[in-house]
């Protein structure tokens, strides 16, 4: 199974590819959508449509996992990284793509085992699974790499909850 792990935003858009083959995840290419800060919203908007509609066709991923937003002060920038995450989903969905969301507290307690790691703790995890050189950079790379490998982990989980329930 193939999964594209999203991290979202309007500046920057963490995105990463893996395998799951067993139990073990295989990366397949991460990297960033990057829109110019000074660029009207929706010409953002567009590329991170685009770039997504891009990575998808040339990768072809199986399901799309996504970190849920989570703001506490700026509005602003809550409210363009919500289109921005939205233009993802849109992506996702003409593909017909299944979509799974998971909270940050999520993603560090399927990486980490603990719901409150810390950012780095996370970051030298998802770089232990998948067999890294180094943590990808910028940060967004990392985290949608580790966002993957939550739902991987979320997968096998469901599928083994489902064979007990139907037997």
């Amino acid at each position: 199974m193939r999964i594209l792990g999203i991290d979202p935003g309007i500046a920057i858009v963490g995105f990463g590819f893996i395998d799951k083959q067993g139990s073990k995840c295989v990366p397949v290419q991460y990297g960033c959508i990057q829109t110019e800060a000074h660029t009207p919203e929706e010409e953002r908007l567009l590329h991170v449509y685009e770039g997504m509609v891009q990575l998808i066709d040339k990768y072809k991923p199986d399901a799309v996992a996504l970190e849920k937003l989570f703001f506490n002060r700026n509005v602003t920038t809550a409210m363009s990284v919500s289109q921005a995450r939205g233009v993802m989903v849109l992506a996702a969905m003409q593909k017909g793509l299944p979509i799974a969301e998971y909270t940050p507290m999520q993603v560090k307690q399927a990486i980490v085992g603990y719901g409150k790691a810390e950012k780095r703790q996370v970051q030298e995890m998802t770089k232990m699974f998948l067999k890294l050189q180094a943590i990808p950079k910028p940060d967004d790379v990392a985290d949608a790499l580790a966002v993957a490998i939550c739902h991987a982990h979320s997968c096998t989980l469901n599928s083994k909850l489902n064979e007990v329930l139907r037997s």
